[in-house]
């Protein structure tokens, strides 16, 4: 399935799950689409888990929902330090709002829940931040992965080939 035309924005910050960044880039850029690395500031390398560094393109500051046709929200513990910025959930939020792709595996729905998008929508997470997707109003359902509309979201990193399949699928329609 080919994405030729398609710009995907990556969200990274420290400690994140390796193959929660790198799966997805790579996947993405095969399929066709543009890949945007985006951070709290541009030019930043942020590391991984295990110190791996991945570089942001640009920042929350200088992207805009309107310039993208989907945004990706990788897991480790790099989203409880996303949403700690109003901008990333701002823009995860209007991505969303546009009715565009929303991919979050792991950790990832935590910025979900900051970007207040997950009320009545159906989800899934890492079992470890459960009660928080549930307190943010989404019906958990415990598998491989859940596509709710333009919401895809999965557990953890042994899902991420279905995880792909389905944010390829979304991006695709």
């Amino acid at each position: 399935m080919s994405l030729a035309g398609k710009k995907v924005a990556i969200l990274v910050d420290n400690v994140y799950q390796e193959m929660e960044v790198w799966y997805p880039l790579f996947r993405l850029i095969e399929a066709g689409a543009h890949v945007v690395t985006v951070g709290a500031s541009g030019g930043t390398t942020y590391t991984s888990k295990l110190g791996y560094p991945c570089k942001a393109d640009t920042s929350y500051d200088a992207v805009s929902a309107a310039d993208f046709d989907g945004v990706v929200v990788p897991g480790g513990f790099a989203p409880d330090h996303i949403r700690r910025h109003p901008k990333a959930n701002q823009f995860v939020h209007d991505v969303d709002a546009a009715g565009k792709l929303v991919a979050a595996i792991c950790h990832g729905p935590w910025v979900l829940c900051s970007a207040h998008m997950l009320k009545g929508r159906k989800a899934t997470s890492f079992f470890a931040i459960k009660d928080d997707v549930v307190n943010a109003g989404a019906v958990w359902e415990d598998s491989e992965v859940v596509v709710d509309r333009n919401l895809v979201t999965s557990r953890k990193p042994e899902d991420l080939p279905a995880f792909m399949k389905a944010v390829i699928g979304v991006l695709a329609a």
